[in-house]
């Protein structure tokens, strides 16, 4: 496993400046956003597909560091919007970072499923949380079977006829892959459709947005198994006072921490040494070995001060460097 900084937390800064600051830090892999919520600060696919030069001047900015390699390239949005012009322009923006991928030879794009509609008349998506009153069950077919799958079966066949292997959805409420059922609901049923290229769906594992949901990251990570193709590095505080009074179905700001059921933290300030122990063991267990990409969100921290404590935590306590010795029994 390598330490790796989704590269976001420094939108006022160059991509040489980024770079010179993780390897002063020790960081082996850089996740650049390319669109979407992330932005394109570092990176406009567009742009570089479009100049010959400039692409070669982003890629020789990325030789001069050797030592950090480019985990993925995200461009998290939503491409089935029911809003046809949000979505295109979330699919152009998926598209152009496939086509740079080929050209950078990064196999890796981080996104997320999306959420359509309730029909194809909507102008908001609608994310289902229950399957009662019986409307709502309604709605998710709808979803899945004339929005989610259709998109995501025939972007698996131009990602993999552009040499991308993996499509990692981030598991996040809001969208309709958010868990870990939705996760494989989505991965088998793009399968079906296509075959072994279904297994280019797989999941950006960001354990944050399990916690606040109830999950347990380690029983998800060994039901994911090798789908896990990406890992976010964030950590999440659960306040049990205000979860006892609302629960955590929180639409308050994420800037009124103190009234908030749960806020998003830097790794050790939500859950301690032991529980990210048995997270990145279990990891080992199924197999994964890339990307520890830390997620900075932390609003009690600074980005510099959040991200120094991220790189040490995981210095000092997780991260698996070397491969299995080989053992006499």
């Amino acid at each position: 496993m390598k330490i790796g900084v989704f590269a976001v937390l420094f939108g006022d800064k160059t991509l040489d400046e980024t770079l010179s600051i993780l390897q002063k830090q020790g960081v082996q892999m850089i996740e650049i956003g390319c669109g979407g919520f992330p932005g394109k600060a570092h990176c406009n696919p567009a742009e570089l597909l479009a100049d010959e030069s400039k692409l070669a001047e982003f890629k020789a900015t990325l030789a001069k560091y050797p030592s950090i390699q480019v985990s993925a390239l995200s461009c998290h949005g939503n491409p089935v919007h029911p809003d046809k012009e949000i979505a295109q322009s979330y699919i152009d923006d998926l598209k152009n970072a496939v086509l740079l991928a080929e050209k950078l030879e990064v196999s890796v794009i981080n996104t997320f499923s999306g959420c359509p509609g309730d029909s194809e008349h909507s102008l908001y998506p609608n994310w289902v949380t229950c399957p009662w009153p019986d409307d709502f069950g309604k709605i998710l077919d709808w979803q899945w079977s004339q929005r989610l799958v259709p998109f995501w079966t025939e972007f698996s066949k131009f990602a993999k006829s552009h040499g991308v292997g993996k499509i990692a959805l981030e598991l996040h409420p809001g969208f309709c892959v958010y868990n870990t059922s939705s996760m494989l609901r989505l991965h088998n049923a793009v399968k079906q459709e296509v075959g072994e290229s279904g297994a280019l769906i797989g999941a950006n594992f960001d354990p944050s947005h399990l916690w606040w949901q109830g999950m347990d990251p380690v029983m998800a990570i060994r039901e994911l198994g090798d789908i896990i193709y990406h890992f976010h590095a964030k950590d999440t505080n659960i306040n049990k006072y205000n979860t006892a009074v609302n629960g955590v179905l929180d639409t308050s700001t994420y800037g009124a921490e103190i009234s908030r059921s749960w806020v998003f933290r830097t790794l050790g300030y939500g859950h301690d040494r032991s529980t990210w122990n048995d997270i990145f063991s279990t990891l080992r267990m199924v197999g994964y070995d890339y990307a520890i990409s830390i997620e900075h969100e932390d609003s009690l921290m600074s980005a510099g001060e959040g991200l120094t404590k991220a790189i040490d935590f995981l210095k000092d306590t997780v991260i698996f460097e070397e491969k299995t010795a080989a053992t006499w029994f």
